[in-house]
């Protein structure tokens, strides 16, 4: 029998897992793959943007109902999950930026911060993992942090010379980043809402989008996952603190988002299987080898 194909998704906090590839490890669940959502953080110093939650008690308790939070996305899911317990570095804002707090996440040793990520390789053993690119999808310091973590650990797992307190090396097969938006995702996205005589919410983000490089010729691999769509706005729902139900997000109708742009996008990073470009599965190439593993 081929050996049980296994996908790890590295987030910086509890809330990215269902608002980044949500529908495509909901696809994988739903075909059998076994499937580990690694939270890097605990999203500690993070907003309340649910204006209906933005109350005292919410804030006094925001790491515990974080947590709870992430137990209902995570049965939505249908996925397992596991925290490396680093604290959230929250989103610095201002002019000049103020320092990081002490002891957070992104201002760990890049070293020292992916052992527990490659213990957990080497425990769950992953043929794929995907997590963010260099620039942490968007620039937030957990997330660069977490795309550094990723990429070392994916590095080191399957070296016996390294961290060999860490259990049995173990070596992914390929590393992705998440291209959660592209122009042309937006374009699609937008011109669909117009054509529907819909207003669109895209209309700022194009307008903003004239300064800032495209990553749609960085996209090797797109996922087609529309019938999870919705699985995935759910996850992103039971995140209740971190999303407005009736906010940007949930903006664009269902079956329009899924004519429009029915997949999600990632850029093969790191791959030591044969897979030609582009591809339609994350574990293209994988497939054909995982049972000889």
């Amino acid at each position: 029998m081929a050996e049980q194909l296994r996908l790890m998704a590295v987030h910086a906090h509890p809330d990215d897992e269902s608002s980044k590839g949500a529908a495509t490890t909901a696809k994988y669940v739903a075909q059998g793959v076994d499937v580990l959502v690694v939270t890097c953080t605990g999203g500690e110093r993070g907003s309340v943007l649910n204006p209906k939650l933005d109350r005292p008690d919410v804030w006094a308790n925001i790491a515990d109902i974080r947590r709870a939070e992430m137990d209902a996305a995570r049965a939505i899911l249908g996925i397992d999950q596991a925290w490396l317990g680093f604290v959230d570095s929250g989103l610095p804002e201002g002019d000049p930026l103020p320092p990081l707090p002490e002891g957070c996440f992104a201002l760990q040793d890049v070293e020292v911060a992916a052992g527990p990520l490659v213990r957990l390789m080497r425990e769950f053993r992953p043929h794929v993992v995907t997590t963010y690119d260099e620039e942490g999808g968007y620039p937030h310091p957990d997330h660069i942090m977490c795309h550094k973590v990723s990429v070392a650990a994916f590095e080191a797992a399957g070296d016996p010379e390294r961290y060999p307190e860490l259990g049995a090396p173990w070596q992914p097969l390929k590393l992705y980043y998440d291209i959660g938006f592209s122009k042309g995702k937006i374009m699609a996205l937008h011109e669909g809402m117009l054509a529907a005589g819909l207003e669109s919410p895209y209309e700022e983000w194009l307008k903003r989008w004239e300064d800032r490089p495209d990553k749609g010729p960085r996209i090797t691999t797109r996922v087609e996952c529309a019938e999870y769509f919705p699985v995935r706005d759910d996850a992103l729902r039971a995140h209740a603190t971190q999303v407005d139900p009736d906010g940007f997000w949930f903006h664009v109708p269902m079956e329009l988002q899924q004519r429009a742009w029915p997949t999600e996008d990632y850029e093969l990073a790191r791959s030591v299987v044969d897979s030609p470009l582009p591809e339609s599965d994350l574990f293209a190439g994988v497939r054909e080898t995982a049972h000889a593993r």
